[in-house]
């Protein structure tokens, strides 16, 4: 996966940089800190500069987003209603009214969560999915998503640039917070349904 992420950069430039951010938006297990982090190597031997980069990436995040959040609009919480309402809900112990509570909650966290769910691996691309259902405001979402991507690619092509041919440390060690981060959401996940039935209240 590295050594293709690699070619298509050292090939195409900013168009690759742009697909492949995209791309990783919508299937999260790319890495995102390879393709940063070797953008910026790229600036310090090529014709790219770092706020090419930062512009083509962000561009490509904010492209990723918008197909997911059109995805979270087709999914509505209305057809999650009718979907939990037959033979799906009971298999999944969910209620309309427990996607009117969630639902509920997104829209009043949803903006402060869009922003900080960009920095968290594998979330920050499917948070857009929930901004989609609970139709967050599309300049909104754009905006938050907008400032946590440019914050999240500036750091990585940044320190890609300064570490130079070293940007590979780099990548490992954001690979390795990804694999922390994914355990503890995890876990949360879990321990977060455990109390949800646990609490619910008994027909």
């Amino acid at each position: 996966m590295q050594n293709i992420i690699i070619t298509l950069m050292e090939e195409y430039g900013y168009p690759g940089i742009f697909l492949l951010i995209a791309v990783e938006n919508i299937f999260p297990p790319i890495p995102s800190e390879v393709i940063l982090t070797f953008g910026g190597f790229l600036t310090t031997h090529t014709r790219l500069t770092i706020l090419g980069v930062i512009f083509f990436s962000t561009l490509g995040s904010l492209a990723g987003a918008i197909v997911l959040y059109g995805v979270g609009r087709i999914l509505s919480k209305e057809r999650m209603m009718k979907l939990v309402s037959g033979k799906a809900g009971k298999v999944l112990c969910l209620k309309p009214a427990d996607v009117e509570k969630a639902d509920a909650w997104f829209r009043k966290k949803g903006v402060k969560t869009v922003f900080f769910c960009r920095f968290i691996p594998v979330v920050r691309s499917l948070i857009s999915i929930p901004a989609g259902m609970s139709h967050m405001e599309l300049p909104i979402f754009f905006l938050y998503t907008t400032i946590g991507s440019v914050i999240w690619n500036t750091v990585l092509i940044y320190l890609g640039a300064v570490l130079g041919e070293s940007w590979g440390k780099i990548a490992y060690l954001v690979g390795e917070y990804s694999h922390i981060m994914l355990i503890v959401l995890s876990i949360s996940a879990v321990s977060g349904i455990i109390w949800f039935y646990g609490n619910r209240p008994k027909n």
